[in-house]
C-alpha cells in the first residue's frame, strides 16, 4: 500500500503541477476578453482569431482544470443522499462510483477521441470562420486531459483503498467552500469568546 500511496502522491502532484498553468490561464483569458471588449466597442475593430482564443482558453481551463477539482473534491454532487452517509459510506460510494463510471467514462472518452484527434492533425484543421485559428491543437487537449482525469481517479481509488484498510485517516468530506465557511464559523466564534472575555 505504500507503494501505490506513493504513486497517489505523484498523480496529484502532476496534477497540481498542471493546475497552476490552469490559474495562469485564468487570468490570461480574462485580460483577453477585456482586449477583445474594448477593441470590439471602442475602437470598432474585431477579428475571430480573438474570439476562438478566448472559446480555447475557456475550454482549456474546463478541461485541464478537470483533474484538479476531482483532487479537491470539488466536482459537482447530487447530494440529496450522499451528504447525509455517514464518513465510512462516503468512502466505499466514492470508490465503488469511480471504479465503475468515472474510471470506465475516462477510458472510453480517451479511446473515442484519438481518431477524432488524429484526422484533426493530418488535414491541419482550422476555423471555418475567416482569420479563425487552427482547431487541431484545441483537439489534442481533449485526449491528454481526459488522461489527467483518469491518473487522478485512479489517485482517488487508492486513497479510498487506504481509508478503508485504515491506510490513511476517513475525512470528514468537506468541499473547500464548506471547509472555508467552517473556518469563519470558528473565527467568529473565537471573536465572540474574546468580546465575552472583556
Amino acid at each position: 500500500m505504500k507503494a501505490l500511496l506513493g504513486l497517489s502522491r505523484v498523480i496529484d502532484s502532476l496534477n497540481t503541477w498542471v493546475n497552476r498553468g490552469v490559474i495562469w490561464l485564468v487570468l490570461l483569458v480574462t485580460l483577453i476578453a477585456a482586449g477583445n471588449a474594448v477593441m470590439r466597442y471602442g475602437l470598432k475593430i474585431s477579428s475571430n482569431a480573438w474570439l476562438e482564443l478566448q472559446w480555447f482558453m475557456y475550454g482549456l481551463i474546463f478541461l485541464l482544470g478537470a483533474s484538479y477539482t476531482l483532487q479537491k473534491n470539488g466536482h459537482v454532487r447530487v447530494d440529496v443522499l450522499y451528504g447525509k452517509y455517514p464518513p465510512r459510506l462516503k468512502v466505499w460510494v466514492d470508490l465503488l462510483g469511480t471504479l465503475f463510471f468515472l474510471i470506465p467514462t475516462t477510458v472510453i472518452i480517451f479511446l473515442t477521441t484519438l481518431p477524432w484527434v488524429r484526422d484533426s492533425i493530418a488535414i491541419r484543421e482550422l476555423s471555418p470562420d475567416a482569420g479563425g485559428l487552427p482547431y487541431w491543437p484545441i483537439k489534442l487537449v481533449l485526449p491528454i486531459a481526459f488522461a489527467l482525469l483518469f491518473l487522478q481517479a485512479i489517485s482517488e481509488l487508492i486513497k479510498r483503498i487506504a481509508m478503508l484498510t485504515g491506510h490513511l485517516e476517513i475525512p470528514q468530506y468537506m468541499t473547500e467552500e464548506e471547509a472555508e465557511v467552517q473556518e469563519v464559523k470558528a473565527i467568529v466564534e473565537q471573536n465572540d469568546q474574546k468580546e465575552d472575555k472583556q
